[in-house]
Parts: C-alpha cells; structure tokens; sequence
C-alpha cells in the first residue's frame, strides 16, 4: 500500500467514507479561489465533524509529514485558502470545517455566542437577531464567509468604524496546533492576567500557526432604529471633512461610513441588475453613511438632517438622499455590496488593500492616481474605502487583452507601485484582506526585519515543520526554520 493510501485509509477510519473526498472533479471548487484565478492541489479534502476529528487529522498529517490547509467560505482576494501547486511529493490535505456549524451557545446576559468556526456568518446574523442581539460583523460575502476563516484573516467590513475588526469581537478560541494539540480557551471572560494572550497571535495568522475550532465571539444590542444616507461629494477631502461633521454630532452612532469613487459604480451600474441610482447621474464621489442606535426613541432621521445640513451650509455636499424606508436603506447598501460581482464581471482588477491614517486618505488617493496615471496608463482606477477607519481599496481594472501573459509578475508590478505610495504615507499594505501567497514578498521587501524575525521565531515554535498552510503569509524563505 502506498503511503498516500495508508494516509488516507488512516483519516477515513476517523471521519468515515462521507467525509473525505480525493477525486480531481470532485476537490476542484477546493483548490482554486473563488475568481479562478489560482489552482492548487491536494490529496484530498476532509470534512471533519469536531475538534477531536481535527486533532486525529493533524497527528495522521504529522505522521505522514503532509502539510495541511484549511478552507473555510474560500472568499478570499489573496490565495491564503489555495493549496501549493508545486509541491507534488507532498500536496498534503485540505481541512474544510464546513461540517462544524454547530452554534454551541448564546449567551445574552454576557453579549457572548459561542460557534464552531465552520458557521456561515449571515446564519450567526440571524441567529443572534432571534435573541435581540447582533455581531457586527458585515462584509459582502456574509452569505459564504466562515467564522474561522473571518478570525484567522481578522476580517473587516463596513462596520469597523464603530466595533473595530474580528480582533476586537473574539472572546476566546479553540483550536488545534500542528501536532494535534487542543488549546481551548472559550470561557469568554472580561478579565483574565494568567499569562500570554495566545488567542491574539492565532488571530490573523492565516492558518499558519494553528487550526481554528471554535470561537466566542462578542455581541452587541440589536439596532433598534437607524437612518441611512447617499451623499454625492466633489472630492475625498469633502468626505473627511463630512466625516468630522459626523464625528462630532454622533461620536457613538455611525455605523457605516463608505467611500466609491464614480469609475467604481460605473460597474456596477454596467454589471448588476435591480440597482437603482437615485440621482440624476452619479456624482464624482459617494459616502454611504450609515447610523444606528439600541435605543428606538433615538430621531437618527433628524441627526442626520442636521449634519447633511451643515455639509450643505459648509458647500462639502452636492446632493444627498436619506432612505425613507427600510426597503430603499437596503437598496443603497445593495449597490455598495455589489462591487466585487461587477469587478469581477469587468476585466482584470488588481486590488489593494492598503492602510493609512483616516486625514490622510486623500493625499493616498490623489498620489495613487498620479502614479497610475504614469505607470498604467491602460487601467482604470476606482476606489472603495471604509472612510472610517482608512482602508482604501484602489483598484486598477484592466481589460483582459491588456494584461501580459505572465499576469502575476505584472500584478507584482502594479502592486508594488501603489503599495509604495502607501508606506510612503506610513500605511500599511493589508488592511483586512490578510496576506496569503499573494503578497508574500511584499510583506518581506517593506515589513520591519525585527517585526519579520519574530514571525518567524513563532511559527518556528508552534510549527517546526512548516505544515500549517505552508508558502502563506511567510514566503518559503522566511519560513525556512531551520536557517532561522
């Protein structure tokens, strides 16, 4: 019997024959990024049905030294759920927690749900809302997107203005190291000074130190009222300054604060059906401002007029409209969440996910379109960005005859020129994306080295053997132990 064989006979005897699979037709929505962009390959797939499952899995990994990657919703821009295509010795296997979807406790006293990280987050949405709570956790692919998967890239949405990232709604972990090793800490207390806080260095570590189980998770008052609103502006400098009208009238009520370029909605106007503009014609830039409140007696209706008012006043504001119904609320933020299909749709678009201090949002942009404009004169620049906490999305749309062959050298390309600008503004670039094998060079060529060797110096001690989702995050050579 090959090894292979012997493997995966190994595994089956844990999860039973309905919970692997290892056919090419079968694994081939598993090894490739939901844009088709990039195809790995793997022995096999494995359903695991609990953290016991999964620590059995590890240990067979550990014995047969395959590597392992986990997937959750596969939502990602940045290749992070892609298995290596190179490696045809060891492909190792893939581990879907889709079968633990189990939510294990809702807690409304302490504001805390305790889930398995194979949950669909628009499942927990509802879920919380049925006991008057919510997670404020929402992105486009909520419909997809694991828990596990949004804690180990510390996703953010359109809410982090307000609640901060998945890092900030985790109240503990559960989770197997790569020797199979179950490390639990899911009492979910306020305060806890015994030690190190471990659960902070799995958070965003992309898999590469250790596999996500479970989680609780914060929660927070139902929104019982909010007022929503599409306001057309000249400039990102107007939508800052909009921004601190908004800061200053209702410093604990924004719930949202959206920036997209005019190119931007272009798309989605061209690409998606049942959208409805309800301007004239859009306008150069839209902030989609979103407010909420616990408190129903709250007139958000009447603190948003005040402020638009004062934009008005201010000549910050072009048009603006206030939903006046949930039905047209749902319609504004529908054209938001749409941008990725019709990108998608459009052509090639390479997407940045870069960083920088909310004032300075315009100088990025304004730098960004200089050095576009120069470099690439072929693409198109559109921009999205969570306004309020500095996360700009730039994108270069190419159409498909006008990127070379060899695209991922050619994205590297771009990708270097607009991430320059943004380190050069003290950003970052990757705000909530994560890492992935995409900008694993990327990360080397600007990270701080000591920052660098640390990262190292931990997954050195938490994965000697470089199996957890190997060639993500740290590229071969930073994560080559044993020259560490």
């Amino acid at each position: 019997m090959s090894k292979k064989a012997a493997m995966i006979e190994a595994i089956l005897a844990v999860v039973g024959t309905s919970s692997l699979i290892s056919s090419p037709e079968e694994m081939a929505p598993f090894v490739m990024d939901w844009r088709g962009r990039r195809q790995g390959r793997a022995h096999c797939v494995v359903f695991p049905k609990n953290t016991e499952e999964v620590s059995a899995i590890m240990r067979i990994a550990a014995r047969y030294s395959e590597p392992v990657f986990p997937v959750g919703g596969n939502t990602g821009l940045c290749f992070g759920a892609v298995p290596q295509a190179q490696d045809t010795v060891h492909p190792g296997i893939m581990l879907s927690l889709r079968r633990m979807n189990t939510i294990r406790e809702i807690d409304r006293i302490a504001n805390l749900v305790t889930v398995d990280a194979g949950v669909v987050l628009g499942d927990l949405h509802n879920a919380v809302a049925a006991e008057g709570r919510s997670l404020p956790m929402h992105l486009g692919s909520e419909g997809s997107a694991q828990i596990g998967g949004l804690i180990s890239t510390n996703a953010g949405g359109t809410n982090v203005i307000r609640y901060g990232p998945m890092r900030d709604l985790v109240a503990g972990l559960e989770l197997v190291l790569a020797d199979g090793t179950i490390l639990r800490n899911l009492e979910g207390l306020k305060k806890n000074n015994t030690g190190y806080m471990l659960d902070q260095l799995f958070i965003g570590a992309e898999g590469t130190l250790g596999i996500i189980t479970a989680a609780v998770l914060k929660l927070h008052p139902r929104i019982a009222t909010s007022a929503h609103a599409w306001i057309g502006l000249n400039s990102p400098s107007d939508a800052t300054s909009l921004l601190a009208l908004f800061r200053d009238r209702a410093p604990n009520l924004l719930e949202a604060c959206e920036l997209v370029s005019r190119s931007q909605y272009e798309l989605v106007l061209r690409h998606i059906e049942r959208v409805r503009l309800p301007f004239a014609e859009l306008p150069a830039w839209s902030l989609m401002v979103e407010l909420g409140s616990a408190d129903a007696a709250t007139d958000l209706d009447a603190i948003m007029e005040d402020v638009l008012q004062k934009g008005y006043e201010t000549g910050l504001i072009l048009d603006a409209v206030i939903a006046s119904s949930q039905a047209q609320a749902e319609e504004i933020w529908h054209f938001r969440h749409s941008v990725s299909e019709a990108n998608k749709k459009e052509g090639i678009g390479i997407v940045h996910d870069v960083c920088v201090r909310v004032s300075r949002v315009p100088d990025f942009i304004q730098a960004a379109d200089e050095v576009s404009a120069a470099r690439f004169p072929s693409a198109k620049s559109m921009v999205v960005c969570h306004l309020g906490d500095g996360n700009v999305h730039y994108t270069l749309m190419f159409q498909r005859q006008d990127v070379p062959a060899d695209d991922e050298v050619f994205a590297l390309e771009v990708e270097k020129a607009i991430h320059d600008v943004a380190v050069r503004l003290d950003g970052t670039i990757s705000a909530e994306h994560g890492i992935g094998r995409k900008l694993t060079s990327e990360l080397e060529r600007l990270a701080d080295p000591a920052r660098i060797q640390v990262m190292r110096q931990i997954k050195s001690l938490l994965d000697p053997d470089n199996r957890l989702n190997p060639g993500v995050l740290l590229n071969p050579c930073m994560s080559d132990h044993k020259g560490a």
